[in-house]
């Protein structure tokens, strides 16, 4: 869906992972990142992140993945106060991180996770599958129409 991935053993070892993705693709070291993964030494790695929702400058946003789904190569993303779904949706370049253990085999799957989990659903399930696209001119594709023109997927453990 033309996400690019990589893989880190650790989740510590996600800022390293973000700043050389960056560093490979000439991109700003700075915006956002959700407030679950706040506490990780992104200062450490180069990066100016702040923890919080995106603002419409941000360049960046790192974000948390409730679950991934292999059947799709999809990403579940859930709204709340420690992970606003603005960091995926309105930076250019939305880095997801991802564990292993919560890749499940197909949607219903993660539905299943999200409903054993929390009970109540949050005020927005985000599924994210790649960069905004759309072909509304011409059938012409145009990346980040609507959305992130780069999705890039850190997966640990």
């Amino acid at each position: 869906m033309q996400a690019s991935t990589d893989r880190v053993a650790d989740l510590r070892e996600v800022p390293a992972a973000v700043a050389a993705y960056l560093r490979e693709h000439d991109l700003p070291f700075e915006g956002c990142v959700s407030p679950e993964i706040a506490a990780l030494d992104w200062n450490a790695a180069g990066l100016a992140l702040r923890a919080g929702a995106a603002r419409p400058d941000d360049p960046v946003g790192v974000t948390t993945v409730f679950a991934a789904i292999a059947e799709t190569g999809t990403l579940m993303l859930l709204s709340g106060p420690d992970t606003p779904a603005t960091a995926s949706l309105l930076p250019e370049t939305h880095i997801a991180v991802a564990p292993l253990a919560r890749i499940v085999p197909y949607m219903e799957d993660g539905w299943d996770l999200l409903r054993r989990e929390r009970g109540e659903l949050p005020r927005a399930v985000n599924f994210v599958s790649g960069p905004s696209r759309t072909a509304d001119i011409d059938q012409q594709i145009v990346l980040g129409a609507h959305g992130p023109y780069r999705v890039h997927i850190i997966l640990y453990g």
